[in-house]
Order: structure tokens, then C-alpha cells, then sequence
């Protein structure tokens, strides 16, 4: 059946949205049937390109996402004879021939397990840490370098080396564009579900500069999350999901008109999305029914306890407690520890959490993290331990590094009796 001629101005409008929803799909294609990240990334910008000449004169293909992945690698293998005309052409042809036809695998269901394929590679463990955050953002998001430096406070340039070193490792070492044989499938996601919920507490609580929050990132990570679940189905990337929907849920609360953080027990409840706390409690109960859950979905099911809740006071805190010893168990940590003493104050008293955070101080392992010393702090405070309480805000104001969290801590310090 012939495409249907549009009017240009409706087919521009629908090839720019098409590359709002389908770049990435194309993209993370497109990567393995060229294996490169660079000549895949240049092959996606030739067949929208190609797609702005062709469609308005011959109509919008039936599927343009297939149309999209044949253009590019097609546009690709002209480039690689450009490149290698000087070249033994038995080379170049070898070169091409070893190109997967797009023919056979560029089906709606192989395309999103590309991207499947995609995310993974980018999270590799090969990888360093802060490489696998930035090349997941840049190739499987498609943010831009400039905006994935902004966010995490890093120069352009370091950035970009940090890519670039990264693609190399995955070339050079052969890193397989994969998702990983079941065996290992355990082990590598919880890699992945790592590395997405970097980038979600980095936008839900960045780690430094003049924002508490940066939304863009929250979303990303979301939709990352979103993916993970529609296309693998297992319980602790709903888990994830869950959790992250249901802190995010707090967003317009946890912050003043004036940018000054609030803390939970002050916050308007009114503000909270319930529809993001329905989404994600439904997720997390059926992680939890699955009885194949971890460490993500333990931190989702506490974060329901306090969206369920109607007021501060009306808190289960036994619940929670009862959580942070499961979620201690699973994954043993002392800011888990810590989080558990600040419960244990609000069931049993400052007096109990304070003993706890004493100790947990006295070990070492939180003495650099600034939220431990403002914990401290606060229990001080509520018992009347000023001089404690004076010195423990020091110590956080000290180590915070987000101008919110900051400001919040010195008025705090302030306003104790002289």
C-alpha cells in the first residue's frame, strides 16, 4: 500500500516527535548492528536526516522505526567506504560484510531488547563506577555531555574523557553487547538497578551546589526504571521503580517556595502525589509477593509505611524498625544502621537513638557523613544536650556540601539556647 503524501509542515512535526519517542530505540539498534557507539551515533543523525529529505516527497513508511534503522545503517556502511576508500577493497568489503543485515532484526521486539542490550552494556562492571553512570545518561538517555556535567558538577571536558575512556574499555576489551545468560542475569542487574538509582538520588538529593533537587535526572532514572520493568518483569526492578516513585512522590513538600529544605515531619502531606503513591505501592506489593525480592524493594516498603501515613505521630514506626533489621540483614550498612537509630528514636525515645548513633559515631565509619553528626544533633537537641547539639552541628555544617542542607543546619544552630 502506497504511504500517504502529508502536508511537509505535518510530516516535519511527526518525524520531530518520532525522535522525541524513537532515537534511543533506533539508536541502542543501530549500535549493534555497527558495533560502535560514534558511527551509530552518527548513523541515527543521517537517517532522520534522510527521513526530512524522503518522507515529505514519498509519504511516512508504514513502520518508520525499521525505515529509520535501515537508513542509518545503510548512510553507515557509505561512510565506512568513504573512510576506507584508500583501503584494499577486499578490506572494505570485509568490513561491510561483517555487518549484521538489518533486514531480519529490526522487529519492534529485537529493537527493545536492543535497548535492553544497551543498558547493560553501559553498566558493565568492567567499568568504572562514575563511568558507567555517565555513559548510561549519555548513550542509553541521550542527554548531552554539557547537561550530564552540569548535573554532577564536572567540567565538560572530564566528562567527555570519561565517555571516551569508557567506549574504548568496551571496544578494546571486547565487552559483549548482551543481556546477560540467566546464570549471570542476577548478579549484573543489581549493577544496573545501582547505577539507575545513582542517578535518581543524585536528582532527588544532589550531592552538592545551590539545588536540592534536580528533576531532570529523577526522571531519567525513572524512565529507566520504567524500562528495566516492562521489559525483564523481575521483582527488584519493581522494587526500584516502587521506591523511586514513591520518594519522588515528596517532591513538592520537601522543599520551601524559597528553595529551603523541609524536613519529612514538617512537610505539607497535602502535596504529596497520591497517584505516584498508588503506582508505587501497588509495585512494591508485588515485589514483595514474589518472596524474590532485595535490598531496593525492603527501602520502597518503608518508604510506603511513611506515605500511608496521615501524620507524623500516626507512623508505624515499629514496622519500620521491624524493616530496617530485614533490610540490615540483606544488606548490612551503616548508613542502613543509621537510619534504623533515627527510627528507634521516634518509637522509644531521642534517648534510645542517641545510643545508637553514639555508637555508630564511635566506630568511624560515618564520621565524614554529614547527615550522621545533623542526626546526632537533633537527638542532642531534643534532650537538652546543647553543648553537644552545638558542636554535632558543626561537624554536619562542616561536611554538607548542598547549600540547602546547609542553611538548614546553621539556622538550626542558631536557634539553640545560648
Amino acid at each position: 500500500m502506497a504511504a500517504l503524501i502529508e502536508p511537509a509542515d505535518a510530516v516535519a512535526a511527526r518525524i520531530d516527535a518520532l525522535y522525541r519517542t524513537e532515537s534511543r530505540r533506533v539508536y541502542a539498534t543501530l549500535v549493534r548492528l555497527l558495533g560502535d557507539f560514534d558511527i551509530a551515533e552518527e548513523a541515527l543523525h543521517d537517517a532522520f536526516r534522510a527521513a526530512l529529505e524522503r518522507w515529505p516527497k514519498v509519504g511516512v513508511p508504514e513502520n518508520p522505526r525499521a525505515w529509520l534503522v535501515s537508513a542509518g545503517r545503510f548512510k553507515a556502511i557509505d561512510g565506512i567506504r568513504r573512510r576506507t576508500r584508500f583501503v584494499a577493497m577486499d578490506d572494505v568489503s570485509d568490513i561491510v560484510d561483517a555487518l549484521p543485515d538489518e533486514s531480519i532484526t529490526a522487529d519492534a521486539a529485537s529493537i527493545e531488547d536492543d535497548r535492553l542490550r544497551l543498558i547493560f552494556t553501559c553498566c558493565h562492571p568492567a567499568l568504572a563506577a562514575d563511568a558507567q553512570v555517565a555513559l548510561t545518561l549519555r548513550e542509553v538517555c541521550g542527554l548531552t555531555t554539557e547537561a550530564i556535567a552540569q548535573a554532577f558538577l564536572t567540567g565538560a571536558p572530564t566528562l567527555a574523557q570519561r565517555i571516551v575512556r569508557a567506549k574504548a574499555k568496551i571496544r578494546d576489551a571486547r565487552i559483549p553487547y548482551q543481556v546477560p545468560e540467566p546464570d549471570e542475569l542476577a548478579e549484573r542487574l543489581g549493577n544496573v538497578l545501582r547505577v539507575v538509582y545513582l542517578v535518581f538520588n543524585e536528582g532527588y538529593s544532589a550531592s552538592s551546589g545551590d539545588s536540592l533537587t534536580r528533576v531532570d535526572l529523577s526522571a531519567e532514572a525513572i524512565r529507566l526504571g520504567r524500562l528495566l520493568v516492562e521489559l525483564l518483569r523481575e521483582p527488584e526492578a519493581q522494587g526500584l521503580l516502587g521506591l523511586m516513585l514513591l520518594q519522588e512522590s515528596r517532591r513538592a513538600a520537601r522543599t520551601s517556595p524559597t528553595g529551603d529544605l523541609v524536613l519529612l515531619h514538617e512537610q505539607d502531606r497535602t502535596l504529596w502525589n497520591r497517584t505516584l503513591i498508588d503506582e508505587g505501592s501497588a509495585l512494591v506489593e508485588r515485589a514483595l509477593a514474589s518472596r524474590r525480592f532485595g535490598p531496593y524493594t525492603l527501602q520502597a516498603a518503608i518508604a510506603g509505611v511513611h506515605a500511608h501515613a496521615p501524620t507524623v505521630e500516626a507512623t508505624d514506626w515499629t514496622e519500620i524498625v521491624g524493616l530496617y533489621d530485614v533490610l540490615l540483614r540483606v544488606e548490612p550498612s551503616p548508613v542502613i544502621e543509621l537510619n534504623r537509630a533515627i527510627a528507634v528514636a521516634m518509637r522509644d525515645g531521642p534517648a534510645a537513638g542517641l545510643a545508637l548513633i553514639d555508637a555508630l559515631l564511635a566506630d568511624g565509619d560515618l564520621d565524614g557523613y554529614h547527615l550522621a553528626h545533623a542526626a546526632h544533633a537533633d537527638l542532642c537537641r531534643r534532650l537538652g544536650e546543647t553543648a553537644r547539639a552545638r558542636a554535632s552541628y558543626r561537624r554536619a555544617i562542616g561536611l554538607a556540601r548542598q547549600e540547602p542542607e546547609r542553611r538548614f543546619l546553621e539556622r538550626r544552630l542558631a536557634d539553640l539556647p545560648a
